[in-house]
């Protein structure tokens, strides 16, 4: 449905230029941006990379592993469905330890590994189940301690002062956090009545 969106607004501005007669405004536009879309991506891949290759040595040197096990507690209340030591749990913990060191790109295996777990247990794979749903919330309003890669765009784009978003990122995550997951709880609750 979104490619959907995405193309028609694509036509509607093309014809619109066409009509205005300013197809030399949208073919300097694109040419610029697309330019501005590569540097983008060639300015945050070495940090992409860098944070992806230190999750994956504290996945292999068992760090996302202890931090899963301090995580347990809050884990067991949030996934209760779910047995003690089920597999996803440490990818989800990897997820969260991730999201909140602002690492979306290094979250996202994490996450899709989780869910693949999540997966393998649910009776029936065309609905997710309980736990699948209660992980999308909590990794979509993700509490972010620090918004590592939106310091580093700040950084990149001349920002004076690039950490003072800090206590914002915290506030805003925490909100939306704690009011997708008390959400999720009242649903799952009315639904099993």
């Amino acid at each position: 449905m979104v490619n959907v969106i995405w193309v028609g607004l694509i036509l509607i501005a093309i014809i619109y230029s066409l009509l205005t007669g300013q197809v030399d405004t949208i073919n300097n536009g694109i040419l610029t941006h697309a330019t501005s879309g590569v540097n983008l991506i060639l300015e945050m891949m070495p940090l992409i990379v860098l944070w992806t290759g230190i999750m994956k040595i504290a996945e292999k040197s068992g760090l996302l592993q202890v931090f899963a096990k301090a995580l347990n507690p809050i884990l067991r209340r949030l996934f209760p469905s779910l047995p003690r030591n089920h597999k996803a749990l440490g990818y989800i913990a990897s997820n969260i330890g991730a999201n909140m060191l602002g690492l979306g790109s290094a979250a996202t295996p994490f996450g899709l590994k989780a869910m693949d777990e999540l997966q393998k247990d649910n009776p029936k794979k065309s609905e997710a189940t309980e736990a699948m749903i209660t992980f999308l919330v909590l990794n979509t309003g993700g509490v972010t301690l620090i918004p590592t890669t939106v310091i580093a765009l700040r950084i990149m784009h001349g920002s004076a002062n690039p950490t003072e978003i800090i206590i914002t990122s915290i506030l805003a995550t925490a909100v939306s956090s704690i009011s997708g997951l008390v959400l999720d709880y009242f649903i799952r609750r009315r639904k099993r009545k």
